[in-house]
């Protein structure tokens, strides 16, 4: 049995065609018309499902009635040299009497009520004196401007604009690098000062011992002082007592303070 010819209109008909650059999302619109007098279910498929978003990819179209269905190209490294093998497909059936669960109702379909049809798919890069950036700029001046402005000032209005967000953009890094070497040197000084603190050794808030003086009670501090061997701050040594008590004919031998 020969194919059901495809009833609904499509725009474009062969091609969809994708202007880059291709670093970001790029959106081409797919105009599905249903010129008869019955609802149309599509299904828009493609070779190459991980790389295009469709919205809408299947629904109804209702007699007389269009959908546009936006195709988004996701971003990629783009070849000139390589020639683009992706294709889409179109596939649409008349709306059965249920249509509470379409993808049942796909299943079922008989092979002789689907009707196809394939579109191809072309990567095209924008002219070197046409860039995205300069396109959206012309517009937006294109909004607020007069309608007698030439081509010629808009690009100058452009460039203008170009160079003002560069120098916005070059300022802002300055600032930042300033502000960067500020607080690396804020970060040496305080580590500097924390070493400072690290090597003082840490001074005792209790104060200072005064010098032991004898009690009345120590029997032994006595005796020393009796002998002259204590002092105010320091104890002489008994041997130099003894040398100079000799020296001066005090004593003749060394006296036993204390026993035990």
């Amino acid at each position: 049995m020969a194919k059901v010819e495809q009833v609904l209109s499509l725009e474009p008909q062969h091609e969809l065609k994708f202007r880059g650059p291709f670093t970001d999302v790029v959106t081409t619109n797919l105009k599905l018309g249903n010129p008869t007098d019955r609802n149309v279910c599509f299904k828009v498929k493609t070779t190459a499902p991980r790389r295009y978003c469709v919205r809408p990819n299947s629904g109804i179209i209702d007699a007389g009635a269009s959908i546009n269905v936006s195709v988004m190209l996701q971003p990629f490294d783009y070849d000139p040299n390589e020639k683009s093998k992706h294709k889409f497909m179109v596939q649409s059936m008349f709306a059965p009497a249920d249509t509470s669960d379409m993808e049942a109702a796909w299943k079922e379909a008989k092979p002789e009520d689907l009707m196809d049809s394939k579109l191809r798919c072309v990567f095209e890069l924008p002219a070197e004196n046409d860039k995205p950036h300069d396109v959206e700029i012309n517009k937006i001046i294109s909004t607020t401007a007069s309608k007698t402005e030439t081509p010629v000032v808009s690009k100058a209005l452009s460039s203008a604009l170009d160079d003002t967000e560069v120098k916005k953009v070059m300022e802002e890094c300055k600032r930042l690098q300033s502000e960067v070497q500020r607080l690396r040197e804020e970060n040496k000084q305080l580590k500097e000062e924390d070493g400072l603190r690290m090597r003082k050794p840490v001074l005792s808030n209790s104060p200072a011992p005064a010098p032991a003086t004898p009690g009345k009670g120590d029997k032994r501090a006595h005796a020393w002082q009796g002998a002259g061997l204590w002092t105010h701050d320091q104890t002489v040594p008994l041997s130099q007592v003894w040398t100079l008590r000799l020296r001066e004919g005090e004593v003749s031998q060394p006296k036993v303070l204390w026993s035990g």
